[in-house]
């Protein structure tokens, strides 16, 4: 039967049987015994199913993958050990040496650096796009050897919303998928695929984790896009990988060819796995996803119009609000809410803005956001210190800017703390 998101949230994935524990196990083990040596060969040969070695495959990652590809509608999903790592895997899973592709410039910090400047290194050229450019300028940046166009759902940390349909349309007539980061708004406020979007990226460490008790990520492939039609120019999946003795991964994969590549090369090369414990931690949050994200929304929204109206408050950016320019957007993508992510900037210099994080009680000033607990953080001096003015400024960062992340606590509470720091400046 089909199930609602409250209901995968908790029954996604892992299902017991007969005397099993009712609680997903944690598969603690590095690896897992055959009976016979053509038993393991099959496996490794990619000629059965089944688990060997956790760096590729494991019993508790795999069941926590499972529901969060249920949650996003997609036909399956990889844990990684970070959404850094997840952002890393979706791109140069499709893309090598000499490739190159299409991503919005508000993404976050790291995410930023990661597509300008690591991958740059490794011979992966970026093009950076402002998503209010129209659609011819964006167009003229489509490359003959780009593969794909990134974008994150709600932008760290300027809460810019991405027009997904458009982008999907913009990139399927250029003959590449679209990978949307859907970290902050999570399934239960929008789910990209959808929209036309192909494959999914995370960080578990937010929302779906919710507790900030463990690193990790997830990319997920809604198995929509069609890799054959475009066969010279993803040859990566099209044409057989000599390190599999000629396997070719949509021949043999179907609809599963991205992820099962995603696993069988990068996982075996790479090893960017999460620990089980970790994923058990993951799957605990994901229980009350939905629950918490209508919190978040909630209490953002009030503390947002609050900000909006206090006289020593320059700007606020969170799309829920009717005033914001992304607003129709919001309405459009994310009627249930967006996150309990605003961007603000007070009336002042940035030394005004550092002192009123200084003076807060509880909300803590912490390289995190998305989970139960009210934090904020100074973009230019933190998450996004490593850019140029210059990038800052393309990255819509501007000096003021502050990222305030709402948890789940009364909000009477969120909003006295603010007014009491804003008193002492």
């Amino acid at each position: 039967m089909k199930k609602n998101i409250e209901t995968l949230c908790i029954h996604g994935g892992w299902r017991a049987g007969k005397g099993e524990p009712q609680q997903l196990p944690i598969y603690q083990s590095t690896t897992f015994r055959y009976e016979t040596s053509d038993q393991m060969a099959r496996l490794f040969d990619l000629e059965e199913s089944g688990y060997f070695y956790t760096r590729l495959a494991n019993p508790t990652n795999d069941a926590v993958a499972r529901k969060i590809a249920a949650l996003e509608g997609g036909v399956g999903a990889v844990l990684t050990s970070s959404g850094q790592t997840a952002s890393f895997f979706a791109i140069i899973n499709i893309c090598q040496a000499g490739d190159h592709f299409i991503t919005s410039n508000n993404i976050y910090g790291g995410t930023f650096n990661l597509f300008g400047v690591t991958l740059k290194k490794m011979g992966i050229e970026c093009t950076f796009v402002d998503s209010d450019w129209d659609d011819e300028r964006i167009e003229a940046e489509f490359l003959p050897n780009t593969k794909c166009f990134f974008g994150e759902t709600i932008s760290n940390p300027g809460g810019r919303i991405f027009d997904i349909e458009r982008f999907a349309d913009m990139a399927h007539r250029h003959g590449v998928p679209l990978i949307v980061d859907n970290t902050f708004a999570t399934p239960v406020n929008c789910r990209p695929f959808e929209w036309g979007a192909d494959i999914v990226t995370h960080s578990t460490t937010k929302y779906m984790d919710g507790h900030a008790c463990q690193v990790g990520g997830c990319v997920v492939d809604s198995g929509n896009f069609d890799w054959e039609a475009q066969h010279d120019r993803f040859t990566c999946l099209t044409e057989p990988d000599e390190s599999y003795h000629g396997l070719t991964y949509t021949t043999a994969f179907g609809k599963m060819a991205y992820t099962t590549k995603l696993v069988v090369q990068l996982m075996r090369d790479l090893g960017s796995i999460p620990a089980p414990q970790n994923s058990f931690l993951l799957n605990i949050g994901l229980e009350t996803l939905a629950l918490r994200m209508r919190q978040h929304c909630a209490n953002a929204t009030k503390v947002a119009e609050w900000l909006s109206n206090n006289d020593k408050v320059g700007w606020v950016s969170y799309a829920a609000l009717p005033s914001d320019k992304d607003h129709a957007l919001a309405c459009k993508y994310l009627p249930d809410g967006t996150s309990g992510v605003i961007a603000f900037g007070l009336k002042g210099s940035r030394e005004e803005a550092i002192r009123f994080m200084d003076n807060l009680d509880f909300i803590s000033i912490v390289t995190h956001v998305a989970d139960a607990r009210t934090c904020v953080l100074h973009p230019a001096s933190h998450t996004h210190r490593q850019l140029t003015d210059e990038q800052l400024k393309d990255a819509g960062i501007s000096p003021d800017m502050i990222r305030l992340s709402v948890g789940i606590e009364n909000v009477d509470d969120i909003i006295a703390d603010l007014q009491q720091a804003m008193d002492k400046m």
